[in-house]
């Protein structure tokens, strides 16, 4: 098992204090979402739950040397059909949380947006990367960089409350949301700086909760203090920011893979803004990665489940 990096062990370390979050692992047919689902199993991160062709997981399992043990699988004959029985298994309140297996990302999110039977919400669902990088003092959110390709401004509301609640369920001591442009000023001529300054105006109007926003900024003064410095920028996010809201998610990804392969950051995934949160990993995720986004999860899910009582006193 390969090591994750220091901040994502702190947050194994935490989560390992914490209940196992039940967990619907939709179609994990090769050995990469198989050992990582199981290896979440053994950290006590996820208590999961195999949907997908029986015969083919154990047969993967087998091949590969992958204990099962009593981890139950739920018979489904196809990934679509895995999917289905995977977003079904949460609507029955049997998972509190849905972990994406071998199948493509549009197919488990078809069945998670399904109108009849899905795992929709007022809010607009998001992903988030949860990126350690080493270079960087602070685990940074990045979001939207896999879902919503586009987004108006409406959409990008949604994708702020939803990075700030994760950063919330991360236990971040102060969330600062740095919204991202090719500059710090206000240009009426690129649309994206006019959106960053609307939404910090909607912050500041409470429409937008529970974290310090800033912005237009770019990259590097939302990062680099010298940077700030040497610009004269006075706010309490630039050079120090923990949220990276990207324009759209062509900057995004590209923002995450640079820092990934130039950077050498992991990048940990997860989509909000469904009924759970969804573990959206990569082929190419390393088995640290998929753990740290297992963590992530079921720090969602704790908090969730501390919303929820809090609700009910």
């Amino acid at each position: 098992m390969d090591q994750p990096r220091p901040k994502y062990q702190k947050l194994l370390d935490y989560c390992k204090t914490l209940p196992p979050t039940p967990t619907a692992v939709a179609h994990p047919c090769d050995e990469s979402s198989l050992r990582g689902a199981v290896d979440a199993a053994k950290l006590g991160l996820i208590d999961p739950i195999l949907v997908g062709p029986k015969a083919r997981i154990e047969a993967v399992a087998k091949q590969c040397g992958i204990d099962l043990g009593k981890i139950p699988i739920v018979d489904a004959p196809y990934s679509q059909a895995s999917a289905a029985m995977a977003v079904q298994l949460v609507r029955e309140g049997k998972a509190q949380a849905l972990m994406k297996g071998s199948l493509h990302t549009d197919e488990l999110m078809a069945a998670v947006v399904s109108r009849e039977g899905g795992l929709r919400t007022a809010r607009r669902i998001s992903h988030c990367f949860v990126m350690d990088v080493p270079s960087y003092p602070e685990t940074l959110i990045v979001t939207d960089a896999a879902i919503n390709i586009s987004p108006s401004m409406e959409t990008k509301v949604d994708i702020i409350q939803n990075a700030i609640d994760l950063a919330h369920a991360m236990r971040f001591p102060e969330v600062r949301v740095a919204i991202l442009s090719a500059m710090e000023t206000v240009n009426p001529k690129v649309p994206s700086t006019v959106e960053a300054g609307a939404l910090c105006k909607m912050a500041d109007r409470g429409q937008i909760t529970g974290g310090i926003l800033d912005g237009p900024l770019a990259l590097d003064n939302a990062i680099s203090l010298e940077s700030v410095k040497i610009k004269k920028i006075d706010s309490p996010v630039a050079g120090r920011a923990n949220v990276l809201i990207v324009p759209d998610l062509e900057a995004g990804n590209m923002l995450a893979k640079s820092l990934s392969f130039l950077a050498g950051a992991d990048a940990a995934g997860i989509v909000l803004g469904a009924k759970v949160p969804i573990i959206l990993t990569s082929r190419a995720d390393s088995n640290a990665t998929r753990l740290a986004s297992c963590g992530i999860a079921a720090l969602v899910a704790q908090a969730r489940r501390e919303a929820a009582t809090k609700a009910i006193a």
